[in-house]
């Protein structure tokens, strides 16, 4: 694929590297503490929770926190991060030469469906931070910047889908649209008290989000 001026970009692995022990062990204790935070930040809202409360959750010394996060929002990333992570691995696996936009849709609509009880428990985990940042600049400043760099991620995804023919300001296009498409639809969802699955449900407006969102963009394969 070559950029608008023409210059060749190089290929980019869709891959996620392979992780040590160490830092399987490491992304572990984030998540944990991320589960944490996202059970207090529910309950009792960002101002009436702690780093202290949220370590204290998590079975972890303070200064363990400290080590991993910088504040008490920033520690629900890995929670929100961990979702799009497994949609881009799923993407990535699609066979070559599938239509981007329906293989977009399909995966978007199998990552939000709420398919058993733990996918639907991080749907439900999600809402809940996502009406508790509706009241707190800090935590929304956190779910902006997990979904800029989930797209940032997504692009070499789209790119390798696309094929090297591909216009590559359309395939910027299309990274954005799955992205806002997945995080409008959460942010609607949270709002509302529609259930997991079914009418009104997550996977439902997030595919009618990337319908609309993707109506102006020519096939890209």
């Amino acid at each position: 694929m070559t950029t608008a001026g023409g210059r060749r970009l190089r290929p980019v692995s869709t891959k996620p590297p392979s992780l040590s022990l160490t830092e399987r062990r490491k992304a572990a204790t984030q998540l944990d503490i991320a589960r944490a935070a996202a059970e207090l930040f529910t309950e009792r809202g960002p101002d009436g929770t702690t780093a202290e409360d949220i370590a204290q959750r998590a079975g972890v010394a303070l200064r363990t926190f400290y080590r991993y996060f910088r504040s008490k929002q920033d520690a629900v990333a890995p929670l929100l991060a961990v979702g799009a992570d497994r949609w881009r691995e799923s993407l990535a696996a699609t066979a070559p030469g599938a239509a981007l936009p329906e293989a977009l849709e399909r995966s978007i609509a199998e990552a939000l469906a709420g398919a058993d009880e733990e996918a639907a428990e991080g749907l439900r985990r999600t809402r809940g931070l996502l009406r508790a940042a509706a009241a707190d600049p800090a935590l929304r400043a956190v779910w902006y910047r997990v979904n800029q760099e989930s797209e940032e991620k997504l692009l070499a995804v789209v790119a390798e889908l696309a094929g090297p023919e591909a216009d590559p300001l359309e395939v910027r296009l299309a990274a954005a649209a799955a992205t806002d498409a997945i995080r409008v639809a959460l942010e609607a969802w949270a709002e509302s008290d529609a259930p997991v699955r079914g009418k009104g449900a997550p996977a439902e407006l997030a595919v009618r989000c990337l319908r609309e969102l993707m109506g102006g963009l020519r096939p890209l394969t």
